[in-house]
């Protein structure tokens, strides 16, 4: 049982891979088989600045506590962003265990390394790396970037995704070839939770950083002046552009069109959750894939991102954008959550 009074050793997952390897599909996979009796809390960084990823995992379970740290890699744990982030996070989840979603421009090789000292030494029980790596691209000896090749050399745990194409002796070839690195192959990201590699406890007292000094967040996209005010942010960072929008949630997009916006821009990346016609659906996806989009939950805004190697435009982009809005007579006037 966790000490009420000091936060104390808590199983630490940290999942890593490239941008659209299925980083937060195995997070889904993996929330959704959290025992009832146990708190978990989930941490995502995200290159761009507008954070989709916890509108794409969100749940309505009691359990499970998300945070995001939008705006590029965490190149170093102990930098005030993430400090804050995850302390708060632990503050007011109290986990029993705690997932971090690495940036998949981040460096989990140094990740790992920070989260292991001080100011988390004791306070986090890190468990062996989980990376997440496309299957197909495997096959098709694509070079991971140098950052995600290092992190090979700690990896406890690779899981192989995007299989469903591939044959079993092709798959088994997959898990040949990564050898000796424990490798399972999987299937839009869904991994068994006892699969997951587990440290052992350490011993010796824990060291806990000051939590209750942070300071409170700043939130993105928190107000508008009215419904037409759309917040965009944009990020570069390592050769590659993102765009973001955070749009009041009131605003309700034609499908067919949004869709065929997205065919006709050009992104390496894309992703969001959008209120459509169809309802609130959401939607993740890599260059070469067309977008499928599936029901969510999700109801506080509208949220939509692009990553690409190209310089966006964000004038035209956006006011493309606008013109897969539906009527305004037809629009939700749902107030905000």
């Amino acid at each position: 049982m966790m000490n009420p009074q000091n936060i104390e050793h808590i199983p630490t997952h940290l999942i890593a891979g490239p941008l659209g390897s299925g980083k937060t599909s195995l997070l889904k996979s993996l929330l959704q088989q959290r025992p009832d009796h146990e708190r978990w809390a989930v941490l995502i960084n995200e290159f761009g600045q507008v954070g989709i990823d916890a509108a794409l995992l969100h749940a309505d379970a009691a359990g499970i506590q998300l945070a995001e740290i939008p705006g590029g890699c965490l190149c170093c744990v102990n930098g005030v962003p993430f400090q804050v982030g995850l302390g708060r996070l632990l503050r007011r989840a109290r986990p029993h265990r705690l997932f971090i979603e690495a940036s998949g421009l981040g460096h989990p090789e140094t990740l790992m390394r920070q989260l292991a000292a001080k100011p988390w030494q004791g306070v986090l029980t890190l468990q062996p790396l989980i990376m997440v790596l496309d299957a197909t691209r495997l096959l098709a000896n694509e070079k991971l970037s140098e950052s995600q090749e290092q992190a090979l050399q700690c990896a406890g745990l690779l899981v192989l995704n995007k299989t469903e194409d591939l044959t079993s002796s092709q798959c088994a070839a997959l898990v040949l070839k990564m050898h000796p690195i424990a490798s399972v192959c999987a299937v839009q990201g869904t991994l068994d939770l006892s699969l997951l590699p587990v440290a052992a406890t350490p011993e010796g007292p824990a060291i806990s950083p000051q939590l209750s000094a942070l300071p409170p967040p700043v939130s993105i996209g928190a107000l508008w002046r009215d419904v037409n005010d759309w917040h965009c942010y944009t990020q570069q960072q390592g050769g590659q552009n993102s765009i973001g929008w955070i749009i009041h949630p009131s605003n309700n997009f034609v499908l067919d069109d949004l869709s065929a916006w997205l065919d006709e821009v050009s992104w390496d990346r894309a992703k969001g959750v959008l209120h459509t016609d169809k309802g609130w659906m959401s939607f993740n996806a890599t260059a070469g894939d067309r977008p499928v989009w599936h029901p969510s939950e999700w109801r506080r805004d509208n949220r939509l991102e692009l990553i690409s190697s190209n310089t966006p435009d964000p004038l035209d982009l956006e006011q493309s954008l606008r013109d897969t809005l539906a009527p305004l007579s037809n629009h939700n006037q749902t107030e905000l959550q």
